[in-house]
Protein backbone atom coordinates (compact mmCIF):
# COMPACT_ATOMS: atom_id res chain seq x y z
CA UNK A 1 0.00 0.00 0.00
CA UNK A 2 1.29 3.45 -0.91
CA UNK A 3 1.93 5.80 1.97
CA UNK A 4 -0.20 8.94 2.17
CA UNK A 5 1.64 12.07 1.06
CA UNK A 6 -0.65 14.48 2.87
CA UNK A 7 0.27 14.36 6.54
CA UNK A 8 0.19 16.89 9.33
CA UNK A 9 3.47 18.80 9.60
CA UNK A 10 5.01 21.40 11.85
CA UNK A 11 5.34 23.98 9.07
CA UNK A 12 4.30 27.55 9.92
CA UNK A 13 0.78 28.33 8.67
CA UNK A 14 1.31 32.11 8.49
CA UNK A 15 4.54 31.72 6.53
CA UNK A 16 2.79 29.33 4.16
CA UNK A 17 -0.03 31.79 3.45
CA UNK A 18 2.38 34.69 2.93
CA UNK A 19 4.53 32.71 0.50
CA UNK A 20 1.90 30.54 -1.25
CA UNK A 21 -1.12 32.83 -1.76
CA UNK A 22 -0.40 34.41 -5.13
CA UNK A 23 -2.50 37.59 -4.78
CA UNK A 24 -3.12 40.11 -2.03
CA UNK A 25 -6.84 39.20 -2.12
CA UNK A 26 -6.05 35.50 -1.59
CA UNK A 27 -3.73 36.36 1.32
CA UNK A 28 -6.40 38.53 2.93
CA UNK A 29 -9.08 35.86 2.40
CA UNK A 30 -6.75 33.14 3.73
CA UNK A 31 -6.06 35.00 6.96
CA UNK A 32 -9.79 35.68 7.33
CA UNK A 33 -10.54 31.96 6.79
CA UNK A 34 -7.83 31.08 9.29
CA UNK A 35 -9.53 33.23 11.94
CA UNK A 36 -13.05 32.06 11.08
CA UNK A 37 -12.17 28.34 11.09
CA UNK A 38 -10.07 28.58 14.26
CA UNK A 39 -12.84 30.38 16.14
CA UNK A 40 -15.63 28.19 14.76
CA UNK A 41 -13.95 24.79 15.22
CA UNK A 42 -11.94 25.53 18.35
CA UNK A 43 -8.94 23.80 16.72
CA UNK A 44 -5.58 25.37 15.97
CA UNK A 45 -4.60 25.42 12.28
CA UNK A 46 -1.97 22.90 11.16
CA UNK A 47 -0.25 22.42 7.84
CA UNK A 48 -1.15 19.17 6.07
CA UNK A 49 1.20 18.24 3.28
CA UNK A 50 2.77 21.05 1.33
CA UNK A 51 -0.30 23.21 0.69
CA UNK A 52 -3.29 22.45 2.92
CA UNK A 53 -4.30 24.07 6.21
CA UNK A 54 -6.43 21.81 8.40
CA UNK A 55 -8.37 22.09 11.64
CA UNK A 56 -8.87 19.11 13.92
CA UNK A 57 -8.42 15.59 12.62
CA UNK A 58 -9.97 12.16 12.39
CA UNK A 59 -8.62 8.70 11.62
CA UNK A 60 -10.26 6.86 8.74
CA UNK A 61 -10.14 3.36 7.31
CA UNK A 62 -11.31 3.01 3.74
CA UNK A 63 -14.16 0.57 3.18
CA UNK A 64 -13.01 -0.05 -0.41
CA UNK A 65 -9.29 -0.55 0.16
CA UNK A 66 -6.82 -1.22 2.93
CA UNK A 67 -5.87 2.46 3.06
CA UNK A 68 -6.16 4.31 6.35
CA UNK A 69 -4.76 7.47 7.84
CA UNK A 70 -5.41 10.79 9.51
CA UNK A 71 -7.13 13.72 7.83
CA UNK A 72 -8.31 17.17 8.95
CA UNK A 73 -11.98 17.64 9.82
CA UNK A 74 -12.11 20.84 7.75
CA UNK A 75 -9.53 22.95 5.99
CA UNK A 76 -8.56 25.08 3.02
CA UNK A 77 -5.80 25.87 0.55
CA UNK A 78 -5.23 29.16 -1.32
CA UNK A 79 -4.49 27.50 -4.67
CA UNK A 80 -3.73 29.41 -7.86
CA UNK A 81 -7.08 28.89 -9.63
CA UNK A 82 -9.27 29.26 -6.53
CA UNK A 83 -9.39 28.78 -2.77
CA UNK A 84 -10.16 25.13 -2.08
CA UNK A 85 -12.44 24.70 0.93
CA UNK A 86 -12.41 21.22 2.46
CA UNK A 87 -15.69 21.68 4.31
CA UNK A 88 -18.08 19.37 2.46
CA UNK A 89 -18.70 15.64 2.80
CA UNK A 90 -19.97 15.15 -0.73
CA UNK A 91 -22.80 13.08 0.75
CA UNK A 92 -26.13 13.42 -1.13
CA UNK A 93 -27.98 14.10 2.15
CA UNK A 94 -25.82 17.21 2.66
CA UNK A 95 -26.45 18.69 -0.80
CA UNK A 96 -29.12 21.05 0.60
CA UNK A 97 -26.45 22.77 2.72
CA UNK A 98 -24.97 24.26 -0.45
CA UNK A 99 -28.14 26.26 -1.10
CA UNK A 100 -27.56 29.87 -0.15
CA UNK A 101 -23.79 29.42 0.05
CA UNK A 102 -23.18 31.77 -2.85
CA UNK A 103 -20.87 31.63 -5.84
CA UNK A 104 -18.70 28.48 -5.89
CA UNK A 105 -17.80 25.38 -7.86
CA UNK A 106 -18.16 21.96 -6.33
CA UNK A 107 -15.61 19.15 -6.41
CA UNK A 108 -16.13 15.61 -5.11
CA UNK A 109 -15.71 16.63 -1.47
CA UNK A 110 -14.55 20.22 -1.61
CA UNK A 111 -15.71 23.63 -2.74
CA UNK A 112 -13.80 26.13 -4.86
CA UNK A 113 -14.27 29.89 -4.42
CA UNK A 114 -12.54 32.77 -6.19
CA UNK A 115 -12.83 35.03 -3.16
CA UNK A 116 -14.31 34.72 0.31
CA UNK A 117 -16.81 37.54 -0.29
CA UNK A 118 -18.49 35.32 -2.92
CA UNK A 119 -19.95 33.07 -0.22
CA UNK A 120 -22.17 33.52 2.81
CA UNK A 121 -20.13 32.89 5.96
CA UNK A 122 -23.12 31.75 8.02
CA UNK A 123 -23.91 29.12 5.36
CA UNK A 124 -20.23 28.12 5.45
CA UNK A 125 -20.45 27.65 9.23
CA UNK A 126 -23.53 25.40 8.86
CA UNK A 127 -21.66 23.37 6.27
CA UNK A 128 -18.62 23.01 8.55
CA UNK A 129 -20.78 22.06 11.54
CA UNK A 130 -22.53 19.32 9.59
CA UNK A 131 -19.27 18.05 8.07
CA UNK A 132 -17.50 17.90 11.45
CA UNK A 133 -20.48 16.15 13.06
CA UNK A 134 -20.72 13.67 10.19
CA UNK A 135 -17.00 12.82 10.26
CA UNK A 136 -16.84 12.51 14.04
CA UNK A 137 -19.93 10.29 14.13
CA UNK A 138 -18.61 8.10 11.32
CA UNK A 139 -14.97 7.85 12.41
CA UNK A 140 -15.10 8.64 16.14
CA UNK A 141 -13.87 11.78 17.89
Amino acid sequence: MAELKTKKSGADVNEFINSFADTEQKRKDSFELLKLMREFTGFEPKMWGASMIGFGQYHYKSERSSQEGDWPLVGFSPRKAAISLYVYTGAPEHEHLLEGLGKFKKGAACIYVKKLSDIDQEALKKLMKTTIGFLQARHGK
